[in-house]
């Protein structure tokens, strides 16, 4: 054993790298993509203001989506010792306060940057922010039912970013064909952040938190999750046929037929099989958003 005076202390300052993963570049995808569906849906060319598309981008996922994920840890902390200790803030890379102080310094600057993208961005963003910090933070901690929780992060990730993408490109609120797609998306991400929470059903347990897996069961949860993500698909797919959108109505109809495969093979097993289908069946519903996006830009 070291002498008292050889053992190491404890850092006091964090780790660069520690820091970085706790923005969770790997989750900026689904907004980043959403607020591109959202950029396409509005009828402009995108590829015309690439800068503005660029800084678009960067507030949905590095900012927004980063500062929503730094707010998650720093709440999470005691569930992530439970289910992920490797995770910075548990393991200690980053030390003390300072994944709260991130928290904020993100929050901030990723409103910054809303602002000055106009007015209509800064409110959905700031919407966007307001429920990454109710999802996470006490006393409203949204995630500690599954059912609300959910809502507010296929909203925040699904439907604010579709939305802020088409008003970033028009300079106020798109039509109702756009928020009706950005509103049914939102819904059917709802099923997606339920399989997500499959990873974290252990800690959940223990500590309490009445994600849907943990309240319902992985068998249970699992076919609910289809259900919410199938539903809002059905009612896009009658929408744009509606719109005179045949073409388009059949290609979303078409990745929902082979997410349906996806599924019934998730079933059989769904705890073992919820991440694959994350990368199967969710590409495909994204996939369908874009399809829808395209579909309404003459409307919009």
């Amino acid at each position: 054993m070291l002498p008292e005076a050889m053992a190491p202390t404890p850092s006091t300052r964090p780790e660069l790298r520690g820091m970085l993963q706790l923005l969770k570049p790997i989750t900026w995808f689904p907004p980043m993509w959403a607020f591109a569906c959202g950029a396409v849906s509005s009828g402009s060319n995108p590829l015309e203001t690439p800068l503005l598309l660029l800084a678009g981008m960067v507030l949905a996922g590095p900012m927004v989506c980063g500062a929503s994920q730094v707010v998650n840890d720093w709440y999470d902390r005691e569930v992530d010792a439970i289910n992920e200790p490797q995770r910075p803030i548990p393991s200690g890379r980053v030390p003390g306060h300072w994944g709260l102080y991130l928290a904020i310094t993100w929050t901030a600057l990723s409103l910054i940057l809303a602002i000055s993208l106009g007015i209509t961005v800064f409110w959905a963003a700031l919407l966007g922010i307001l429920l990454a910090w109710f999802y996470s933070a006490p006393p409203l901690r949204f995630k500690q039912n599954g059912w609300l929780g959910n809502l507010a992060v296929g909203i925040s990730y699904e439907g604010l970013a579709w939305v802020t993408g088409a008003a970033v490109m028009l300079g106020t609120l798109p039509g109702r064909e756009v928020l009706a797609l950005a509103f049914l998306y939102s819904l059917g991400a709802h099923g997606i952040m339920t399989l997500n929470d499959f990873k974290a059903l252990e800690g959940d347990l223990r500590l309490g938190v009445r994600s849907l897996p943990a309240q319902l069961g992985p068998e249970r949860a699992a076919k609910v999750a289809c259900l919410v993500m199938a539903v809002p698909q059905v009612f896009v797919i009658a929408l744009l046929y509606d719109w005179g959108r045949p073409l388009h109505a059949a290609l979303v109809a078409a990745v929902l037929i082979a997410q349906l495969f996806a599924m019934r093979r998730m079933l059989t097993d769904p705890k073992a099989l919820a991440p694959w289908y994350n990368g199967t069946g969710v590409t495909l519903y994204v996939a369908g958003m874009m399809a829808s996006a395209v579909a309404v830009r003459g409307l919009a």
